[in-house]
């Protein structure tokens, strides 16, 4: 518990103000605080609140001293600092006053958070599902960027960019503005005492944040305290293409690498454990997840306890194979509202469940939420396709790091293996039978499995979650190569074809756009 009081926007001529601070200062209250997550800008916001006394040196501590007090003697906590916390973030702020509370959860999902409700009108909040189930009448998940408060008993969303109204943005591209963005997004995550490292899959993100991150290492205390030398990680299949790729980015940035290896056999073994770690039954979730929780046992065992990764560029820069289907800019940008708006039930839910199910920490700097402001900000035009300007998925992403004087990257492609997906699929075929299949809609008529392989994961996920709250945080609906049901629109060729590989659906890696695409 900590007595705190803020009160921000006070000038040092408003007197009135001050005495009140004073008057308020005697009283005896207390904030009681629970938090999961990285402020980024908490020795900043310090700075903002000269005469508020800092018990520790966490940056989480800064969230209660933001917590002011409406102007009269209501005990409600205000709720309009949350916009200023630039991090990742779940947290709850109790006023021990009068048991008002509020909680909130960053502005993409990056953190996990759920909420229930008791039949005794209690209310629930955890990190995971598991902590609710057995205690909850119902509980969903904590929407992104929103904030619940006891006192009006209701969600409200305190994240508001221009892109979530999803209106077409028209600024020019800028490649040194865009590459500064990133720079200053990664510099911040490199804010730690511990030794960290970077996951390098061998593909453009994970590359560029590696490059960025070395350039840069020399400054946290890290590197001062465990090395001159960042460390890189990569999983896979033996002789897979990643393998190769992240290889050659190591070796080329000068990363002390370390390479694990992984059989398909190995993956499947433990398909259990990573469906009661990410508590989702979604098939690219699943699928992308195994190797990424393997991987974060072995990482966690060397003694690291941080990685910075490169969730996220998709998203926002259209960089999935669909996205070369969008028949017009306004149908793109949308799509990347969507796919945003979602990653707290893919992407981010993987990334964060993967890995603290090892204890292990991962930092994602493309999902910065300054940086996704400078993307969504671009004009969507220069996202696409464009083959007479010898433009591909994420060219302005490859643009603004094209440094001939000092490159930041060696010149390859990105390498994708399928043996993995591959190896499950067959693994489900021999565990799932035809006549299961035909029975799927009557068994699971809510997400109904469209496949032997989702079928299976969702056999095992009911085995550890089997209330209805929980079947229903998992997202459903028809999808061709990662897109949203909305895309599967753009070609009619896919109305029949649904499957979540990039490889399966038919013609995704064919253009068929218009003429200036």
């Amino acid at each position: 518990m900590c007595g705190i009081l803020a009160v921000l926007g006070c000038s040092d001529d408003s007197q009135a103000k001050r005495a009140r601070v004073l008057e308020l200062s005697r009283r005896s209250f207390s904030i009681s605080k629970i938090v999961n997550g990285e402020i980024y800008n908490h020795e900043d916001l310090r700075k903002r609140l000269p005469n508020h006394r800092f018990r520790t040196g966490s940056d989480c501590e800064v969230i209660a001293h933001l917590v002011g007090f409406h102007s009269d003697d209501s005990c409600s906590l205000k709720q309009d600092f949350v916009d200023l916390l630039d991090g990742i973030f779940s947290f709850v702020l109790l006023d021990t006053r009068d048991n008002s509370f509020i909680v909130a959860r960053d502005a993409i999902g990056i953190t996990s958070l759920y909420i229930g409700w008791g039949l005794d009108g209690s209310i629930w909040v955890a990190s995971e599902m598991k902590g609710l189930n057995d205690e909850c009448e119902h509980f969903e998940y904590f929407p992104p960027g929103h904030l619940y408060s006891s006192v009006q008993g209701s969600f409200r969303r305190w994240y508001n960019p221009g892109w979530i109204s999803e209106t077409i943005p028209s600024t020019p591209y800028d490649p040194l503005v865009l590459r500064r963005a990133f720079e200053k997004a990664v510099i911040k995550r490199l804010m730690t005492d511990v030794p960290f490292g970077v996951l390098l899959s061998g593909g453009l993100d994970s590359s560029l944040v590696a490059s960025v991150t070395a350039r840069h290492f020399a400054a946290p205390k890290a590197a001062k305290n465990w090395g001159p030398q960042l460390h890189s990680f990569c999983i896979g299949l033996e002789g897979s293409p990643d393998l190769e790729a992240a290889r050659e980015v190591a070796n080329y940035l000068g990363t002390i690498h370390h390479e694990f290896h992984f059989s398909v056999q190995n993956g499947i073994d433990a398909i259990e454990d990573v469906i009661y770690h990410i508590e989702t039954y979604d098939v690219t979730t699943v699928r992308a997840s195994t190797p990424m929780f393997l991987l974060a046992r072995k990482i966690k065992s060397l003694g690291v306890k941080m990685v910075i990764s490169g969730e996220g560029s998709d998203e926002i820069f259209g960089g999935y194979l669909y996205f070369h289907k969008a028949p017009n800019k306004e149908e793109f940008h949308l799509e990347t509202c969507r796919k945003i708006n979602a990653l707290h039930q893919y992407d981010c839910l993987r990334a964060n469940k993967s890995t603290s199910a090892w204890g292990l920490e991962v930092r994602v700097p493309f999902l910065d939420k300054e940086f996704i402001n400078v993307v969504m900000d671009i004009d969507p035009e220069w996202k696409m396709i464009n083959k007479s300007q010898g433009r591909i998925e994420k060219w302005i992403l490859r643009r603004a790091f094209d440094d001939e004087e000092r490159p930041y990257l060696p010149k390859f492609s990105d390498g994708v293996g399928y043996d993995w997906i591959d190896g499950l699929k067959e693994n489900a075929a021999e565990n799932m039978t035809d006549k299961m299949m035909l029975q799927a809609e009557h068994i699971y008529p809510h997400n109904t499995p469209p496949s032997k392989e989702a079928y299976y994961y969702r056999m095992i996920f009911e085995r550890f979650f089997p209330q209805k709250s929980a079947t229903l945080t998992v997202p459903g609906g028809a999808s061709v190569a990662c897109s949203t049901a909305k895309a599967i629109e753009w070609d009619s060729n896919w109305s029949n074809n649904f499957d979540p590989s990039g490889r399966a659906a038919l013609g995704v890696h064919l253009l068929n756009v218009p003429n200036n695409h």
